[in-house]
């Protein structure tokens, strides 16, 4: 057990470093030994842990996802709140990790950016790794009109729009430099507002 958690802890120090390295050099100049090196292990040692870089990148946006997955589950489950509040705290706690890891999403545009320059297509890899956040979105929808705090609606067209604001944080962040998401979260309060006004009525 104790070699398991030691090998976990490894790999995560790896991923650390090996941001920096996709950071500096971006996807595509990014090499394997760059990263064994910033790490001050060889390659070798380095194959223990991954196969290769991209296996590495993967395996940071496999756990940069699973961290917001528990968030959204735990806030689909907050008998606190109701599906409006949900959804807005959602949004709230995505925003908060966007700008905590703005070093990360610049490496993930960086990686769309290599992936349309080779002509493969990046939305189909973008839509499969956003389906859980869109899959929350719509259910709490769902939940709202049941409820009678959402007035009925396109659940797609809606859950859609909403979900554009995901997308335009990341534009703000990596490509506008903006310090903080502030007016886009009250740009979200706005638009939730907008799908709660006339449903009790």
């Amino acid at each position: 057990m104790a070699i398991i958690v030691e090998h976990e802890k490894r790999r995560k120090e790896i991923l650390e470093k090996a941001l920096t390295v996709f950071v500096d050099d971006g996807f595509e100049n990014a090499t394997f030994q760059k990263i064994a090196d910033r790490c001050g292990i060889t390659r070798t040692i380095l194959y223990l842990y991954f196969k290769n870089k991209k296996e590495i990148f993967r395996y940071s946006i496999k756990q940069f996802l699973l961290n917001a997955e528990d968030n959204m589950n735990a806030i689909s489950t907050d008998k606190t709140l109701n599906s409006t509040g949900k959804i807005k705290k959602m949004f709230f706690e995505i925003f908060k990790e966007l700008e905590e890891n703005r070093q990360f999403l610049f490496v993930i545009m960086n990686y769309l950016l290599y992936l349309a320059r080779r002509e493969v297509e990046p939305e189909k890899r973008v839509r499969r790794r956003t389906i859980k956040f869109r899959f929350f979105l719509t259910s709490l929808m769902i939940e709202g009109i049941k409820a009678g705090e959402i007035k009925k609606v396109n659940v797609k067209i809606a859950g859609n729009y909403l979900y554009y604001f995901l997308e335009d944080a990341i534009f703000q962040l990596v490509v506008l430099k903006r310090k903080n998401l502030n007016e886009l979260r009250e740009a979200v309060v706005f638009a939730i507002d907008q799908l709660t006004a006339k449903a009790s009525s």
